[in-house]
């Protein structure tokens, strides 16, 4: 990792900008000269050679900077690049410690953006601290709605940014009892229907020793049954035209032999993979008397054991579900430690079951021989969410959702691509800004995709980026395998 670029500032030069110098920039044409004469006492100018870096993103904001002469760039710090969001050589343009003026209430003043030097550049220079106390003691009405503004914006982006997070919780609380009820129904029903079976097992067996079985037919029934059991388990699953075929098959039989309740029967036999062949063994194998009760007994046997499957089914879904959850939650996790990816992007999609709903395809394409990354994993999650969320909603209800992984250099890259109508060329550039957004209103807040670019970007040193074209819509989070420089 290489160390960051020095800032070196050539010193102030001797001397002052004269009153009618400082009124010729914009932002000062309307000041008096005594204002004016302030000002100049109170910066001065600088030159900064081509290529010079003035000042840097994350730096604390302790000069204010305006253009006098010259060309520059402002860039911002995305992942390992650096984008350019301002180019320009206009005279009086500012930047650096442009809030000074806000009161102090603990939160760290830093520049936003890295500003360079296109070519030999001179600016007049303030210090943070006069240039805030002249913004204060000067325009305090100003002062005081600007204040409002910045703070506002703060405050209410806060409380809605709770507020999605408490709705997003209901959202995915809903879907998981959603999700946990519909196998803990199952599991009831199959409990109760297993009572009745193992009833009627008790029934049989009364019956069949009230029959005075000889012991060594009684036997012969147990063993059989055991084959059957073993027989059912390793049968293989059936089309629903094959066991329609069979049940009519089985039902045919045991009619000719005349086995009450037939029609019940030839369901169990055919799921568990019964065929005549094991059903003639069955009557070879058995008194002619004892032939119904011993049907009945192994169709018994055999149904208990479809229903202690459901019943181990059901509840290992339920048991996945809250292994699920508890991934998805992080619960009794470090909040930083090295994950792979695969596993929160897993679990957000058993939590997204019930909206992702059976109209849409996930197709999963995944390089397990990545990495494992330094990450936040509860808050990459929250990423995941917001992804996956859009990508659903962007197809209402029917396409394909494809999460690709892959590596990219020193990255690892998670894809969530959609096959809903696409990003307009227009607002792709606006889709991580806050509030912004496609949604009707009352669907979205705009802060999804901010939110889910301050942690890959500012809590993870990596980069998301759309690329967007109807059909064919992805959203690709890039996250270093290594950790990222301190700050």
């Amino acid at each position: 990792m290489t160390e960051p670029e020095a800032v070196r500032l050539v010193p102030c030069e001797p001397g002052r900008l004269t009153n009618d110098e400082l009124r010729s920039l914009f932002l000062f044409e309307k000041l008096s000269d005594d204002q004016l004469t302030w000002i100049g006492e109170h910066g001065c100018t600088m030159r900064v050679p081509a290529g010079g870096l003035v000042l840097r993103e994350g730096d604390p904001a302790d000069q204010f900077f305006m253009l006098l002469s010259g060309t520059i760039s402002l860039t911002r710090r995305v992942g390992d690049d650096d984008v350019q969001t301002v180019r320009t050589e206009q005279r009086g343009v500012y930047m650096g410690a442009t809030q000074a003026y806000l009161r102090d209430d603990g939160v760290p003043r830093t520049y936003q953006a890295s500003m360079r030097a296109l070519d030999d550049a001179e600016f007049f220079v303030m210090p943070a601290a006069d240039f805030g106390h002249m913004m204060r003691d000067w325009f305090p009405m100003a002062i005081h709605l600007l204040e409002g503004l910045a703070l506002g914006m703060r405050e209410r982006q806060a409380v809605v940014s709770e507020r999605q997070r408490l709705a997003a919780l209901g959202a995915l609380s809903a879907g998981l009892m959603h999700e946990l009820n519909n196998p803990a129904a199952a599991a009831s029903r199959a409990t109760s229907a297993l009572r009745q079976r193992v009833a009627g097992m008790r029934h049989k067996l009364g019956m069949l020793a009230a029959g005075k079985v000889a012991p060594a037919q009684l036997n012969a029934l147990v063993e059989l049954q055991e084959e059957v059991i073993e027989r059912a388990a390793k049968a293989p699953e059936l089309t629903a035209m094959q066991a329609a075929d069979r049940e009519d098959e089985l039902g045919d039989w045991m009619d000719e032999r005349q086995i009450t309740g037939a029609w019940d029967l030839a369901p169990v036999f055919a799921q568990g993979g019964i065929d005549l062949d094991c059903l003639t063994a069955i009557e070879r194998k058995v008194d002619p008397g004892l032939l119904d009760q011993a049907v009945h007994w192994i169709g018994y046997a055999m149904e208990t054991e479809q229903l202690m499957s459901d019943i181990e089914d059901a509840t290992g879904r339920v048991s996945s579900l809250v292994s699920a959850a508890k991934q998805y939650s992080q619960m009794d996790r470090a909040a930083h430690q090295w994950i792979d990816v695969h596993a929160g992007i897993d679990s957000t999609l058993v939590m997204l079951n019930h909206k992702i709903g059976d109209g849409i395809t996930v197709v999963k394409h995944y390089d397990r021989a990545l990495p494992q990354v330094p990450a936040h994993p509860a808050e990459l999650n929250q990423v995941w969410t917001n992804l996956i969320d859009n990508a659903v909603q962007a197809m209402n209800g029917a396409g394909t959702l494809t999460i690709s992984t892959y590596a990219d250099d020193d990255h690892v890259v998670v894809s969530v691509g959609d096959t809903g109508p696409g990003v307009p060329e227009n607002l792709r550039k606006r889709v991580f800004e806050p509030f912004f957004t496609t949604k009707p209103v009352g669907q979205g807040t705009g802060l999804g995709l901010d939110i889910s670019y301050r942690i890959v970007v500012n809590g993870h040193g990596g980069d998301i980026r759309l690329e967007s074209q109807p059909g064919d819509t992805r959203f690709l989070v890039r996250l270093p395998v290594t950790e990222p420089p301190s700050a």
